[in-house]
């Protein structure tokens, strides 16, 4: 593999980011993924941290043509940080970054809901690539599900939304109720 790679924990593992590019699943040992809530807008972000003893499933996706403009235009509220990726069965590629919250957005504070149609692009992506089991890893190995969760999928907020199947959206909903997390809607 040569060229620039990013690897993604989020929705940037859902592969209609990712046309016609190099991608794989691969595992990163050392950073923990979590809703982070930052300054930026009232809703949290997946994010990552570094913490020892944690592994993060995730995909290496190429960055087409390294242009790392268009992608940190993408993803403006966050940092990036090296790193080293495990492949089974790939090469890891020599240059791989990974995203995380700028700490200067953080805020600690707020607990604001998780946006529904975030969450559905994200778990689609583990569906696709990783199967069932990945979608239980990715609710599993994720903090930050005490807070709420807006249910936006009649009115999606998020921009990069597409409906799931319903067997998709009771996937998510059973690993929603298995965790506890309360729901509400956009009228609440």
């Amino acid at each position: 593999m040569s060229g620039k790679y990013v690897f993604g924990y989020g929705s940037l593992v859902n592969p209609r980011f990712h046309t016609g590019r190099a991608m794989h699943g691969a595992r990163l040992s050392g950073w923990q993924r979590e809703w982070r809530q930052t300054s930026l807008r009232e809703v949290p972000f997946l994010s990552v941290r570094r913490a020892e003893g944690a592994v993060l499933t995730g995909m290496i996706a190429e960055v087409p043509h390294d242009h790392w403009p268009g992608l940190d235009e993408r993803e403006y509220a966050y940092d990036r940080h090296p790193a080293k990726p495990e492949a089974a069965g790939h090469s890891t590629p020599p240059d791989t970054q990974i995203y995380a919250v700028k700490p200067h957005h953080h805020d600690d504070e707020a607990k604001g809901p998780i946006l529904l149609s975030y969450l559905d692009v994200v778990v689609q992506g583990y569906l696709r690539v990783f199967g069932q089991q990945g979608v239980s890893e990715f609710f599993d190995s994720t903090e930050g599900w005490d807070r709420a969760l807006r249910d936006d999928r009649a009115a999606p907020i998020y921009s990069r939304y597409e409906a799931l199947p319903a067997r998709e959206q009771d996937l998510v909903d059973r690993h929603l109720a298995r965790l506890g997390v309360t729901r509400i809607t956009a009228l609440d």
